[in-house]
């Protein structure tokens, strides 16, 4: 098996459960036992600095704690990008920061900050990926910080091009074309 870390699960358009339909998910850690993802498209509609005092001081603060999936979603996953080449990146600069960093001695450009996580367990994620639930595709360091990150879906699909392009163009919900 061959690890999904640092790629883009796109949730298909047959892919129909509420908390992934029409997401793009970072995948975070990939190995035989599970598989472990952020959701980069799904901002709630509480800030950073409100929910989480003690990130006040984070860059990107001021901005919107993301729904990192259903998993845990009492759990804060922060990921972060370095200044250089971190021990244990997941893509480029990027990586978890980890659990009592102190804030002044982080070397960082941007942070994004996500309540919960997507899981899956052994094989389950490649049984999906046998079903065609998602699309993969290389995550780029921008995408874990997107302008717009409910554009997201369709911007990837559009980056990977071919048939996937038009998929982007479909609605949300085709019957109502």
């Amino acid at each position: 098996m061959e690890s999904l870390q640092g790629q883009l699960l796109i949730s298909a358009p047959q892919l129909n459960d509420p908390n992934f339909r029409r997401t793009v998910v970072l995948m975070t850690h990939h190995d035989d036992e599970g598989a472990m993802g952020l959701v980069l498209s799904r901002p709630s509609d509480i800030r950073v600095a409100d929910a989480l005092a003690e990130l006040a001081d984070l860059s990107g603060a001021g901005e919107f704690v993301y729904v990192g999936g259903p998993v845990q979603p009492e759990a804060v996953v922060v990921l972060v990008e370095h200044e250089e080449e971190p021990d244990s990146p997941i893509i480029g600069r990027i990586a978890f920061m980890e659990a009592g960093t102190d804030l002044d001695d982080l070397e960082i450009t941007r942070a994004r900050v996500f309540a919960g996580y997507s899981g899956w367990g052994p094989d389950q994620l490649e049984d999906e990926l046998e079903e065609n639930s998602w699309i993969v595709v290389p995550a780029e360091p921008d995408d874990v910080f997107a302008p717009d990150p409910e554009e997201l879906w369709r911007t990837v699909l559009h980056r990977k091009g071919g048939k996937f392009a038009l998929i982007a163009t479909m609605p949300f919900d085709p019957k109502l074309n």
